[in-house]
């Protein structure tokens, strides 16, 4: 298996070039008929192919939620394989949201599915769940290591109920969020410009600076947009670690379709707004 560049430095480039905004592919049933779809394969692969068209030449990150496909079955799959293969030949970088997360030769398997170079659902990055024990991810971690591929951890989330694990305090006085933190900082050790496994961290959860967000490594914030949080409450979430924040956007992008023409130019102002707050901080 050839190895791609590590995606930590491939993601550096992206950034740098196109803007640190990540687009979310998230063709739910009430998005579909907003946009005068119907909710079936027909409806999933015209939405897919029409966010893939407009925005996958220009924005850093597409990140496809893999259930909104796999709720289709083997048809579903097959528009999900076709989605990310244009969209990385189109240039963009593909996280797939699906959120893994077992033990042993079950754990091999998914990193395998998503993360080894000739698999058909090969993307750049996967996001992974780390609640059966930080090393029960060690499958994923080496093959994305093997392959140039990457993966975010699920660290600190915005949603409400992932308090009650994230901010369960350990024995050692540090809780589970902030242990990850760790663990990722002690993967990207030495790796310039940037590790290649991220946190996912909320945008939405206000000021974070009693952690230690410096992992030399990629931070995907979901939260801009619908659920609240705007590009200018990045720097006051993040701090000093807001150049290596990818902001996910969703529904603030998405809504504008099925007008190519209207998804890239919201697309444009996120990305701009982004790079704006960014470079200013």
């Amino acid at each position: 298996m050839s190895a791609l560049e590590p995606f930590g430095t491939r993601l550096r480039r992206a950034m740098d070039e196109r803007g640190p905004l990540c687009v979310g592919i998230d063709p739910h049933a009430s998005l579909l008929a907003e946009w005068g779809l119907n909710d079936d394969v027909a409806g999933l692969e015209r939405f897919s192919r029409t966010v893939v068209e407009a925005v996958a030449d220009r924005v850093a990150v597409l990140k496809p939620q893999s259930a909104f496909f796999e709720r289709f079955g083997s048809r579903g799959v097959a528009v999900l394989e076709k989605s990310v293969a244009e969209a990385r030949a189109a240039g963009a970088l593909v996280v797939m949201d699906a959120k893994r997360g077992d033990i042993g030769s079950t754990m091999a398997a998914y990193a395998e599915s998503f993360l080894h170079k000739d698999a058909p659902l090969f993307s750049d990055a996967l996001t992974v769940s780390p609640y059966l024990g930080y090393g029960s991810l060690g499958p994923a971690v080496a093959l994305a290591r093997e392959s140039g591929a990457g993966l975010f951890v699920l660290a600190l989330t915005s949603n409400p109920e992932g308090g009650e694990v994230q901010h369960a305090v350990r024995s050692d006085g540090r809780n589970v969020g902030a242990t990850m933190l760790a663990h990722l900082a002690a993967e990207n050790a030495g790796e310039e410009p940037l590790g290649s496994f991220g946190a996912v961290v909320g945008a939405t959860l206000g000021d974070l600076s009693t952690y230690d967000l410096d992992i030399n490594g990629p931070l995907l914030a979901p939260g801009i947009g619908a659920q609240g949080a705007t590009p200018a409450d990045l720097p006051g979430v993040f701090g000093a670690s807001v150049r290596n924040v990818v902001p996910n956007v969703s529904r603030g992008v998405l809504r504008h379709g099925p007008d190519t023409v209207a998804l890239r130019d919201a697309a444009d102002r996120f990305a701009e707004e982004i790079r704006h707050v960014v470079t200013s901080s």
